[in-house]
């Protein structure tokens, strides 16, 4: 299927012609996800995020339980690579892992990040920071300590909340980096 084509004219002789044509094939789309997802499989890794372009740029963001090494977004770059001939499909590449900032995409980042703060975002608008503790059937553990009253005198009391958060509630999570 053409995507579209680029052409430029010249006026030759007194009328325009065509100089250059170039047409641009849209690649699979599900081709492309399929060998995508064995080269992050192939590197023990998880999808995070996949994207192909109307003008065949392929983005794919991927992660590990231990982090993504230079090494593996090699081997699934040229995984990716060998599995496209370049005279026929023109297209450009990039694999990276998730930076620091971004949001949790899918499950696997969150049994990654066990342990690290976060603030949460839920879809009626309330945001929680805390630790993530547990992620299990669906649902997100988050803890945080709270200053509140004390129950009976004058002062304050540091309190521990718990609350367990399912994955359809949240609108978005992003790690907390503390230096």
């Amino acid at each position: 299927m053409i995507n579209y084509c680029i052409f430029a004219l010249e006026f030759s002789r007194g009328q325009w012609v065509p100089s250059f044509i170039s047409c641009i094939l849209k690649m699979d789309q599900g081709k492309v996800e399929e060998i995508v997802k064995q080269a992050v499989a192939e590197q023990g890794a998880f999808l995070v995020s996949f994207k192909l372009s109307d003008s065949n740029a392929i983005f794919i963001e991927a992660d590990h339980a231990e982090g993504l090494s230079m090494k593996m977004i090699t081997a699934i770059s040229r995984y990716v690579e060998g599995s496209f001939d370049r005279e026929v499909e023109d297209f450009s590449l990039e694999v990276a892992s998730p930076g620091v900032g971004s949001p949790l995409l899918v499950k696997e980042q969150y049994v990654k990040n066990v342990g690290r703060d976060a603030k949460v975002k839920l879809e009626d608008g309330e945001e929680l920071k805390g630790t993530i503790t547990a992620f299990a059937d669906d649902k997100v553990t988050l803890v945080w300590k709270k200053r509140e009253p004390k129950p009976v005198g004058k002062g304050k009391i540091t309190v521990e909340h718990s609350r367990e958060i399912p994955l359809d509630e949240i609108k978005e999570t992003r790690i907390q980096v503390s230096f």
